[in-house]
Order: structure tokens, then sequence, then C-alpha cells
């Protein structure tokens, strides 16, 4: 619900529900305090309280026990003799605070009320201080109201029925009604304000509440605390554009407690690989400086030390450069029609001769046709087989290295094979060891040197060229290094 649509329902229920429900309750109330009026009328008294018709009222209000009244004198006017049948007319006429009077001959023969001391009596039959009134009708007197009706006994002597109704005792009835009506709307017009405040509380209040409660875990590192509403108006959205900013934060939040564990663990791998060639460096020179190498074979021995160490920090440095480019997708490619064949032939004899100087045998298969393209970066994919190559010959703990090449059509696809024989990866750390700065044993690893992030980037240049990564391994046997790109197939238009 939107929250205008609120705003314009709780105006409406403050002014229209305590009216609606007040009116039922003055019906309600006034039928219970009215009960017997209402059972002896046809007449609707509610309507008739505000009336100034008094007369008519309370005529009304006795209008079914003057139909029996009139019926029985006109049946046997005897029977208002008999005190049994007095009394139960009297009876009746109690229910409406009002009580009968018979009267013989001028003589009042019955009284309904002790309390009344009929000095009203004569006055009424013989007009004392008024004209005399007609006999059958309505008058007041001394606070009270007087309905006659005249008959005439069996023996022929003059009577009259009076039905006395005291006005004051009816109308402390009338306010004490009122009073309970008046409480009545005080009550509903309380019961129906705590429902709309319990209303609005629930639909406005509450979320609002909630959004500050999480405004505050927030605020203290929290980015746990869920906001969950079901609203559809605006205040749902807000919930919902709440949360789901909280989640975005969240996962910002998680990815710079990555980032920064990552860091630091480049930064310490950095600090260790760039500590070990350069103190191999520093040693060598002041070895030569020192004369240590006296021959001109040690002198050449150890400026090629000092040399490759060098080209060590260098790739290091370039490694790093690239993962920099790679954190924020901006690696430089320069895509190009390549012979697959001839490109991984030279790859070979490029690393052959390093290879034998460590005792690691190269070995080249080539199952593809000659004429097989790919679309690549010569550059960045000479990366990723120097990476792979280098990881077989840093982790090779044969006395004789075996490191094979084959390259397989497969369909659409080049699959390029680079198998060891050395220690090979646990099955538990197979599936990681392509994430950045995941290392398989760190106290091997660390004397063996490395960043930890190169088989991250070479995941993410064959992913670039389209292709996938995977490998399989042994323990004790050897690993292979599988991925495959795709050939280049040129489109002919007919």
């Amino acid at each position: 619900m939107k929250f205008r649509t609120k705003l314009l329902t709780v105006i409406i229920s403050l002014m229209v529900l305590p009216l609606l429900l007040a009116y039922l309750g003055l019906v309600i109330f006034g039928g219970v305090q009215f009960h017997a009026i209402q059972n002896n009328s046809d007449k609707n008294l509610v309507t008739d309280v505000f009336s100034t018709a008094a007369i008519q009222i309370f005529g009304d209000i006795t209008e079914e026990t003057q139909r029996k009244i009139y019926k029985k004198a006109a049946e046997d006017p005897d029977q208002f003799l008999e005190r049994a049948i007095l009394d139960e007319v009297n009876q009746e006429l109690t229910l409406v605070y009002s009580h009968l009077v018979v009267s013989r001959d001028g003589t009042a023969i019955y009284c309904g009320d002790s309390r009344d001391d009929l000095n009203w009596l004569p006055s009424a039959i013989y007009g004392k201080e008024e004209e005399e009134p007609e006999r059958g009708h309505v008058f007041f007197f001394d606070h009270m109201l007087i309905q006659s009706h005249d008959l005439t006994f069996s023996d022929g002597t003059p009577g009259s029925v009076y039905i006395v109704t005291r006005t004051n005792m009816l109308g402390k009835g009338i306010r004490a009604m009122f009073t309970q009506v008046f409480m009545m709307i005080f009550i509903v017009i309380t019961v129906v304000a705590l429902i709309v405040v319990a209303w609005i509380y629930r639909e406005m209040v509450q979320p609002i509440h909630l959004l500050q409660k999480a405004t505050k875990e927030i605020k203290e590192g929290n980015l746990d605390f869920q906001v969950d509403t079901s609203d559809k108006g605006e205040i749902g959205d807000l919930c919902r554009d709440f949360e789901e900013m909280r989640l975005r934060l969240k996962d910002t939040y998680e990815e710079k407690i990555q980032f920064d564990a990552e860091s630091k663990a480049l930064i310490s791998n950095i600090s260790h690989d760039l500590k070990t060639p350069v103190t191999t460096i520093k040693g060598y020179a002041e070895g030569i400086l020192d004369g240590v190498a006296s021959s001109p074979e040690k002198v050449e021995k150890y400026i090629r030390t000092i040399y490759n160490k060098a080209n060590d920090m260098d790739r290091l440095i370039d490694e790093l450069t690239l993962y920099s480019k790679i954190d924020t997708n901006r690696i430089p490619y320069t895509f190009a029609k390549i012979n697959i064949a001839e490109y991984f032939k030279d790859c070979v004899e490029e690393r052959s001769i390093e290879l034998e100087s460590r005792n690691i045998e190269l070995g080249y298969f080539n199952y593809l046709d000659d004429d097989v393209i790919v679309i690549a970066d010569a550059e960045q994919l000479r990366r990723v087989v120097n990476n792979i190559i280098g990881n077989s010959a840093k982790y090779m703990d044969k006395k004789k290295g075996i490191i094979n090449i084959r390259l397989k059509d497969v369909g659409d696809f080049v699959q390029v094979e680079i198998e060891d024989n050395g220690k090979g990866i646990g099955a538990k750390d197979l599936p990681y060891i392509f994430d950045r700065f995941y290392r398989t044993d760190s106290s091997r690893t660390s004397s063996t040197g490395g960043s930890g992030i190169g088989l991250s980037i070479v995941r993410k240049i064959i992913e670039d060229h389209g292709g996938k990564i995977w490998a399989t391994s042994k323990e004790g046997i050897g690993t292979v290094m599988c991925f495959v790109l795709r050939k280049y197939q040129e489109v002919i238009n007919e």
C-alpha cells in the first residue's frame, strides 16, 4: 500500500469509524436501556428521545398498556375492581416508570405506587385552580404525566383509570442512558485510536525502526543484519533498496578483505622471491670483488649466475606488472593468426637448451595437420607455455626429468597437453591450483620461490582467448596440464 494511501486511510478511519461505532453503540445501549420500553411500543424511542413532543413520547411509552386497558374496559369494566388484574397491569407499568390509579365515583380505590399521596386526584377530577380537564385526555400535574380513561361499572357508577408516569424518574433513566452512551462513545474512540495507532506502528513506524536498527548495525560493521518486509508501498521499496545496498556493501567489504589478504600474501611472496636472488647476486658480486673467483672460468660462472638471477628478478617484476593488469582487466592483447604447430616447435627449441642443463628432457609430439591455425596473442601464449614448463621444472624431484608437449585435434579445438614426471599434486589441492596465491605446500614452495599468481595468470590468459584449462595429477608420478584453443576457420560467402 502506498504511503499516501495509508495516510488517507488513517484520516478517514479517525473521522468515520468512531462516528459509525458511536452510532452503533447508541443504538445498542439505547436498546438495552429501553428494552422494556421498546417491548411495549412500536415506536423508535431512540429517535423520540430527541423530540420536543414530550407528551407524544410518554404516550408512546405506555401505548401497549393503554390498549389493554381500553380492551378490558370495553369487555368488562368490573375487571378493574379485581385486585389481581390491577396488580398485573400495574406491574407492566412499573417497567416504564409508571403506575396505575383507579377511581370510583371520585374516590381512589387502587393506587399502584405507595409514594403517591393522590393529592392530585381531586384537582384532576374537579379541576381545582384550573378548568376541568376533558376526560380521556393526557395532562401534566406536579411532575407527573397523567393519562385518563373513563368507564362505567356494571352498577352504573362512573369511574376512571389513570396511568401516572413520573417524568422526573424517566428523566433520570434517560440521563443514565445518555451517560452510558457517551461512555460507549469514549470507549469506541479510544479503541479506534489504539487500533489505528497499532496499525500505523506496524505499517510505518516498525519498518522505520527496523531501518534505523539496520543502519546502526551497518555502522558498527555488522553487514549480516537483514531487513525483510512484505510491504508493497514506498516503505517496502525503501526497505528492499536498503537490503540491496547492504548486500552490495557486504560483497564489496568481502572483496576488500580478500584483496587485502591477497595483497599481503603477494607482498610477502614478492619480498621473499626478490630477497633470494638479491642475496645471491650480492654474494657472487662480493666473491668477484674479493678475488674468490680467482680464475677466468670462475669469474664467468659468477657473472652468469648473477645474470640468471637478474633475469629471475626481471621475470618476477614482469609477472607482478601483469598481475596488476589482470586485476583491472587491462591486459594488452594483440591477436593474430598463428600456425600452432610451428609456434610450439619454436617454443620447444627455445626452452630445450635451458632444460637440458638441468637434466630435463623436453619432448614434442604434434598430432595436428600442418595447416591448423588459431587466433592468439603470441606473446601472452608464450607466457602460458613458459609458466607451465617453469613450474614443471621448478617442482621436478626426479634425477632424470621429462616434460612432454602434445598437440591434439579435438574437433573445433586444439588441445595442448604439457606433461611432466615430477612429484605431482595432491587430490585435495588440485581443484585450487589456479586460484591466486594458493600454495600446495608452503614449506616447500617457500624454498623454491614463486609469487603464487603464475597459474592464475595462465588461466586468465587462456580464458581471454576463449579456451579453458584444467589439470590432472598423481602424487609421485607427475602432472598433466591441458588447455584448449579454438581453431580458426574462414567463413566463405557464397
